[in-house]
C-alpha cells in the first residue's frame, strides 16, 4: 500500500505564498480576509495540532485522553483482581500476581518501539516528512508484532520452570501456569495495545486511543463478570477475557491506520527495513523498555520477599496495591505518553521556545496533581483494601497499611516519569534509560534487600518511597546539565 501524502495547500498556504509575493493580506482579500481568518481560528480551537501553542487548557485538553487511556487500563486490571479475588479465592490471585510479571515482561517490546518509535516519527513530521514519518511508523509496528510472537511461544514452553522458580509450589503453581499460558497467547495484541498508546498520541487521534482502551476495557470488564463470576472458570476465564479485551485494544486499531483515508497524521504503507532508525527507536525507546523490565523483575522481587515474610496473604496484599496504584500511576504516565509527541515535535522544528514552554508548565502541572493524589489517596486505600479482600480481616489490616505507606511514593513519583519521558521524547535515549534504569530497577532492588532488615515488613512497603527520592536526585541533575544540549530551560 503506497504511504498516503497530504496535499499542500489552503487558505494558510495561499496567504503566505502571497506575503512572501510581497503583497498586503488587505489588498489580496479585503473583506474575505477577516471572516476566513475567524474560521481558522475556529478551526484551530476544535481541533489541538501538535505544531500549536499550548496554553495550560489547551496542553490538558490533549493529555486528557491520554491520562483517560491509561486510567481505564488500570479499572479493567483492577476488575480481574476482583473477580479473581472474590470469586475464585486469596490463592488463585496471589498466584495471578506473582506470575503476571512474566508476560507484563514479554510485551515491554511495545512500550519501547511506542514511546521509542513515537519520538522519531514526531520529530520526522516535525522536519515535514510525512511518507517516511508513515514508512518508519510501520516498520515499527511489524518489528514490534514480530518479535513478540517469538518471545511468547518461548514464554509458553518455560512457564511451569519460571513459576516453580518464582516460589510457587502446590495450588499456587497449579493456578499459575493454568492463567499464565493463556496470557502468554495474549502477548501480541498487547505488545501493539501497548505501542498504540503513543502512536495515537503522535497521530494527533489521542481521543481514539482513548475510545479503542475504553471498547477493549469494557469487553474484559463484561467477560470477566461473566466468564468468572456467572460461570465459574476461575482463573482461565479471568485470562480469556483479557485475551479477547486485548485484540480489541491491539488488533482494531491497525485496521483503522491501514485505512488510507482516515484523517490522522499517520497511516500504514509499505516500509523497509530501516536498521539504523529501528536501532535508534530501539535505543531511544530503552528508557520505557527498561521501566518495564524492571517493573516486572522488581515485582518478582517483591513476592519472592514477601512469600518468605508474611506467605501468600504478602503477595495477596501486593497484588491489591498494584491492582489499585496503577489508578494513581496512570495519571503520570498518561501525562508522560501523551506530552511527549508535543515535545517531540517542537524540537524536530527547532522551536525551542515552545519547548521551553511545554517544559515549565510540565513541572507545574506534575507538583500540583502529586500532592493532590497523595492526599486522596488516605482517604481511597480503606475502600480499595475492603472491595479487593474484605472478606479476610488480617490480610485487609495488612493490605491497608501496606498501601498507607507505599502511597507516600506518589509526591514524588510524577517528576522522575516526566524526567525519563522528557528525554526520551528530545531523542536523548541513552539519558532516559540511565532515570528509569537507576529509578526502577537499581535504587528498588537496594531498598527491598536492605529496608527489611532495618524495618521489618515495613521497609518492603517503603522501598519505592525510598527508590523515587533516589532517582529525583538523578531525575534533577540530568535535567540541569542536559540544558546546555537542548536549552528547554529558557526561552
Amino acid at each position: 500500500m503506497p504511504c498516503r501524502q497530504r496535499p499542500a495547500g489552503g487558505f494558510v498556504a495561499v496567504v503566505t505564498k502571497q506575503i512572501e509575493a510581497g503583497r498586503a493580506l488587505t489588498d489580496i482579500y479585503p473583506a474575505r480576509f477577516c471572516t476566513l481568518c475567524r474560521k481558522e481560528d475556529a478551526m484551530s480551537k476544535q481541533r489541538i495540532q501538535l505544531s500549536d501553542h499550548f496554553t495550560y487548557s489547551r496542553l490538558l485538553r490533549f493529555v486528557l485522553p491520554c491520562i483517560g487511556t491509561m486510567l481505564f487500563t488500570s479499572i479493567y486490571g483492577i476488575v480481574d483482581g476482583l473477580c479473581v479475588s472474590n470469586f475464585v479465592g486469596k490463592t488463585a490471585f496471589a498466584a495471578v500476581n506473582l506470575i503476571i510479571p512474566l508476560p507484563m515482561l514479554l510485551g515491554t517490546i511495545g512500550f519501547m518501539l511506542g514511546t521509542g518509535g513515537s519520538a522519531i516519527v514526531g520529530i520526522t513530521l516535525g522536519e515535514g516528512d510525512q511518507k517516511k514519518a508513515d514508512r518508519y511508523f510501520t516498520l515499527f509496528l511489524l518489528a514490534a508484532l514480530v518479535s513478540v510472537s517469538v518471545l511468547a511461544v518461548l514464554g509458553i514452553v518455560f512457564l511451569r520452570p519460571i513459576a516453580v522458580l518464582l516460589g510457587a509450589k502446590g495450588e499456587l503453581l497449579d493456578y499459575a501456569v493454568r492463567y499464565g499460558r493463556i496470557l502468554m497467547l495474549a502477548l501480541p495484541p498487547f505488545a501493539l495495545q501497548n505501542m498504540f498508546q503513543s502512536i495515537f498520541v503522535t497521530a494527533e487521534k489521542p481521543h481514539l486511543g482513548f475510545w479503542f482502551t475504553v471498547g477493549a476495557g469494557c469487553t474484559n470488564i463484561v467477560l470477566d463478570v461473566l466468564i468468572v463470576g456467572v460461570w465459574g472458570w476461575g482463573v482461565e476465564g479471568a485470562a480469556i477475557a483479557t485475551f479477547i479485551s486485548q485484540l480489541v485494544g491491539g488488533v482494531l486499531p491497525v485496521f483503522y491506520f491501514i485505512d488510507r483515508s482516515n484523517s490522522s497524521r499517520l497511516h500504514l504503507c509499505k516500509t523497509s527495513f530501516y536498521s539504523k532508525v529501528l536501532r535508534d527507536a530501539c535505543i531511544n525507546g530503552s528508557s520505557e523498555l527498561m521501566t518495564n523490565l524492571s517493573m516486572s523483575l522488581v515485582n518478582i522481587l517483591y513476592n519472592y520477599q514477601l512469600l518468605r515474610l508474611a506467605g501468600e496473604n504478602g503477595v495477596a496484599a501486593y497484588g491489591v496495591i498494584m491492582s489499585a496504584v496503577f489508578l494513581f500511576v496512570a495519571v503520570f504516565e498518561g501525562y508522560a505518553v501523551g506530552s511527549a509527541p508535543i515535545v517531540s515535535f517542537h524540537y524536530g522544528a527547532r522551536n525551542h521556545t515552545e519547548v521551553h514552554n511545554l517544559y515549565r508548565k510540565s513541572l507545574r502541572l506534575i507538583a500540583v496533581v502529586a500532592v493532590t493524589l497523595t492526599l486522596a489517596s488516605m482517604f481511597i486505600i480503606p475502600c480499595v483494601a475492603r472491595i479487593f479482600v474484605g472478606y479476610d480481616a488480617e490480610l485487609l489490616a495488612l493490605t491497608s497499611r501496606a498501601f498507607r505507606l507505599y502511597a507516600l511514593s506518589f509526591l514524588i513519583m510524577g517528576f522522575n516519569v516526566y524526567a525519563s519521558s522528557f528525554f526520551t521524547a528530545l531523542g536523548d535515549g541513552v539519558t532516559s534509560a540511565l532515570i528509569s534504569f537507576l529509578r526502577t530497577l537499581v535504587f528498588q532492588v537496594i531498598a527491598i534487600l536492605l529496608l527489611p532488615l532495618l524495618l521489618g515488613i515495613d521497609g518492603i512497603w517503603l522501598a519505592v518511597t525510598a527508590a523515587e527520592l533516589a532517582a529525583l536526585a538523578v531525575s534533577a541533575a540530568m535535567l540541569l546539565a542536559k540544558d546546555k544540549v537542548f536549552h528547554y530551560r529558557k526561552a
